[in-house]
């Protein structure tokens, strides 16, 4: 970036070769021709079969492919039309969640480019923004979004929203004059950037940089060099899957060395271990996985939260730290008058009430805070328009004015009407003093600024109806309190009035005033982020506030929404070692000052940590964070194109609170995937045990590779599949986030081994009593009770703690009706003609009592132990 704020402007339009008359047509059409649109390139932007090739990436999805592959080779052609099926399921269910996600963001985007006011050869034009190109002269205005890099010309009055680059929530006053070279991003007040909005005023500006030549375009094109990394669900799942792996090759191994040894030829016996092997893949798991996650990010949607991936989903669930941007995030991005001083008291407002000494009051029936909040609305340009909600509009600070003002009850639009407006002294940076003349039955001048510069101008003060001379004493002791009031991280101004005569001149309604009092705003606090912010805490969350803002002003809000702890500026983190930087940056809650690179170290600090990292964010300062984090969280109504392309998560409604309401269904989400990964995987113990066992014992096999995988679509499928909806336990918000180095296995290896064993027993048992007087009849048995053994035991699965009785059975009626249909599809391949396909025969009405009662005893074993361990 050339040092355009530190050059004259008679530098910069030389150096640009361009005039205070603008470029020519013809130069105009050169130079677009030589630096291109004024767009930023599409950042994160795939295709559709981009993303739908994404979806094979898993390790357990390729093992599938191999599966497949393999079951064709050996002609077990239901086994891989089954798992096809399978895998193109799973790999459907990822790619429309993620381009539904896609297309949201797409219809985020602003659909018109805007236009903008230029000066060529001395005549103003509106042109497409597309259209700008260096050394353009632009006319810049209220309200005017600014769509390219620009020194300052002239100006009046103006000041600009930068908290999209900065974080800054408090407007920028702007001045043409040149600035010293080290000056700072946030402090470049000769500068306008790409992306800010114009808060008030108008000016003048040469254009000196487009497209991904701005501020805004550096940050950018920085995303594309930041790798995505695979969430943790995914790292996890893919260990999972390579011991899955190894496995399976064991297996197959195994089987071909047991073959051999007993004398049989060691090709076909390959072939049986692959077979065998093939078909005891959870081959399931990926799409149960896969539903869980969508079925949650349909639940997230109602809260407002768009999931872009689906393991992000599961992700939220596990955060250790949220790292929250301030404005706009945790504030409303909006000045609100909350504190005001006049006739020698202290008013609180709260929610659009006052308050006097902790007690609420009606604020018009005080005579000098009545007359402090008219002068408010009557030197004042903003305006307020009530249509189907209250819209306002104007400088940021006119509006709180006028808002408060409405919720006392003193419409402006009725006092003007009451009071014609004569002429108006502007604001300037100079003069830090408006004034307003109005007249009624007389000439009163209303007179708004700077606390100081108010109080020089006032010889009198209002105190409860009475005007009483201001001496020296008196106005120390109100400098004293506009002190105090900005200690606390308010923006204060000061307010007075006086009466003129029918002759009167600026000098005249400027001085010799009247002081009413001082108004104190803030960019406040969304109402539901300290009751988020105290969930997270409770769940364990840390939450950590970074912002561009003043640290005055971060602690001010912090302080308001519930975040306690030690607080650091960006200047003092830049001294640390590397040891202390990360040593503060895990402890500290509060970050003020700090740029967008500062915040991409700290995030990276704190992920190498150890930590899980959520970031919110919404300006394209935070882009680089969003894509480093764990989980990055974007704004859908503030936030900026590059920030909600570059995240894993869009907060809809901008709401703070949404991201707690998504944690919580992270957990949910993860819990209910361990339910269904040892529902799976008991089963498949069990099978490989028998399989293994009568291989040993030189046995038949008790269960054939086409009935295994007969009892994994029946059994794996909808019931594991009901588990994935299962309500959230009663303390999920009140423990601790995971282990992040928790494998997936973790904590539920026990019960699958357990419940395997039990069921391969019960299982063997009733094969090794009934296969030499009849093999299919042994095998029927073995396959029934394998089947009715994990149906029981997806009760069993539905909670760690709770009994059934507990949970209540209907609670989730779709285990009920899940195990119903599975039991009545076993019926069905048993009873029916099918039995033929699998080599099963009919069972006796006894046989199928002493079925279902072993089938029980792992349903009961369970319950029992959660009584006991309770009990403990």
């Amino acid at each position: 970036m050339e040092e355009w704020w530190a050059w004259d402007r008679k530098e910069v339009l030389k150096e640009l070769n361009s005039s205070e008359e603008g470029l020519s047509e013809h130069e105009a059409r050169v130079r677009l021709r030589k630096f291109g649109e004024n767009e930023l390139k599409q950042i994160a932007g795939i295709s559709g079969w981009q993303i739908f090739l994404t979806q094979f990436g898993s390790i357990f999805i390729i093992i599938l492919l191999l599966a497949t592959a393999f079951s064709l080779i050996i002609g077990h052609y239901l086994d891989a039309g089954v798992i096809g099926a399978i895998v193109l399921l799973n790999s459907m269910i990822g790619f429309w969640q993620q381009y539904k996600a896609e297309k949201a963001i797409v219809k985020m985007r602003a659909m018109l480019v805007p236009n903008v006011r230029v000066l060529r050869e001395g005549k103003m034009q509106e042109i497409s923004s597309r259209e700008l190109v260096p050394g353009d002269i632009l006319l810049i205005s209220e309200g005017d979004k600014i769509m390219a890099d620009c020194r300052l010309l002239h100006e009046n009055s103006l000041e600009m929203n930068e908290a999209v680059l900065t974080g800054e929530s408090f407007g920028q006053r702007k001045t043409s004059e040149k600035l010293k070279v080290d000056t700072e991003l946030a402090d470049m007040e000769n500068m306008i950037f790409m992306g800010t909005n114009v808060d008030r005023g108008n000016g003048r500006a040469i254009v000196v940089a487009t497209g991904m030549s701005t501020e805004f375009g550096k940050i950018a094109s920085l995303v594309q060099s930041v790798k995505v990394e695979k969430t943790p669900l995914e790292k996890k799942f893919d260990d999972f899957s390579k011991k899955v792996a190894i496995v399976i090759l064991g297996i197959a191994g195994i089987t071909a060395l047991l073959g051999v040894y007993r004398g049989n030829d060691l090709f076909e016996m390959l072939l049986a271990g692959i077979a065998l092997a093939i078909s005891s893949i959870p081959e399931g798991l990926p799409a149960v996985i896969a539903l869980t996650l969508a079925f949650a990010i349909r639940r997230m949607e109602v809260h407002n939260a768009l999931i872009r991936r689906l393991p992000a989903a599961e992700t939220l669930g596990r955060t250790t730290v949220i790292c929250s941007d301030k404005t706009g995030t945790m504030t409303e991005e909006e000045m609100t008058v909350t504190k005001v001083y006049c006739g020698g008291k202290y008013y609180k407002i709260n929610n659009r009430i006052f308050f006097s000494d902790g007690k609420k009051i009606e604020a018009l029936k005080h005579g000098g805070l009545r007359e402090l909040l008219r002068t408010g609305i009557l030197c004042n340009n903003a305006r307020i328009e009530k249509e189907d909600r209250i819209k306002l509009y104007g400088d940021p600070t006119e509006k709180a004015l006028v808002a408060i003002a409405d919720h006392a009850g003193l419409l402006k639009k009725e006092e003007t009407e009451k009071e014609k407006r004569i002429i108006e002294y502007s604001f300037s940076s100079k003069r830090k003093l408006m004034s307003i003349v109005r007249k009624n039955n007389s000439l009163v001048s209303h007179v708004k600024g700077a606390p100081d510069v108010v109080l020089k101008r006032c010889s009198q003060e209002l105190i409860n109806g009475k005007v009483i001379k201001l001496d020296d004493l008196r106005r120390q002791k109100l400098f004293e309190e506009y002190e105090k009031m900005a200690s606390q991280a308010l923006r204060v101004l000061g307010f007075a009035y006086k009466k003129l005569g029918r002759k009167f001149n600026q000098d005249l309604a400027e001085n010799d005033l009247i002081f009413l009092g001082f108004q104190g705003m803030i960019d406040a606090p969304r109402k539901e982020v300290a009751g988020a912010i105290r969930d997270c805490l409770n769940a364990g969350v840390k939450v950590k506030m970074i912002t561009g803002d003043s640290l005055l002003t971060a602690r001010a809000v912090a302080d308001m929404v519930g975040l306690n702890g030690e607080s650091f500026e960006a200047h003092e983190l830049e001294k640390l070692s590397e040891e202390e930087f990360d040593r503060v940056v895990k402890g500290g809650v509060i970050f003020a000052r700090i740029t967008p690179e500062l915040k991409f170290k700290m995030i990276k600090s704190l992920r190498a940590q150890g930590e899980v990292v959520a970031v919110t964010g919404d300006g394209v300062n935070d882009v680089l964070a969003l894509k480093e984090a764990d989980i990055g969280i974007a704004m859908g109504i503030r936030g900026t194109d590059v920030a909600r392309e570059v995240s894993d998560m869009i907060l809809l409604d901008d709401n703070f609170s949404s991201i707690v309401r998504a944690v919580r269904e992270g957990r949910r989400v993860y819990d209910n995937i361990k339910k269904s990964v040892k529902f799976h995987l008991a089963a498949n113990v069990n099978e490989l045990v028998i399989v293994f066992a009568a291989l040993l014992l030189n046995m038949p096999l008790p269960l054939l590779p086409l009935a295994i995988l007969w009892m994994n679509l029946i059994t794996d499928g909808l019931p594991s599949l009901a588990l994935t909806v299962e309500k959230e336990e009663k303390d999920i918000m009140r423990r601790k986030p995971r282990d992040p180095k928790e494998k997936i296995l973790d904590k539920i290896f026990g019960f699958i081994l357990i419940a395997g064993f039990i069921a391969s027993v019960v299982t063997f048992a009733l094969f090794a009593l009934n296969y030499k007087q009849d093999l299919e009849k042994a095998r029927t048995l073995a396959l029934t009770a394998s089947v009715f053994f994990e149906l029981f035991l997806v009760f069993t699965c539905r909670s760690d703690k709770q009994t059934i009785f507990e949970l209540g059975i209907w609670s989730n009626k779709f285990v009920v009706w899940s195990v119903a249909t599975a039991f009545v599809l076993q019926l069905i391949a048993i009873y029916t003609p099918l039995a033929k396909v699998f080599g099963f025969v009919p069972l006796s009405f006894a046989e199928f009592l002493l079925v279902l009662f072993v089938s029980s005893l792992g349903l009961v074993f369970f319950e029992v132990m959660k009584i006991v361990e309770r009990g403990r």
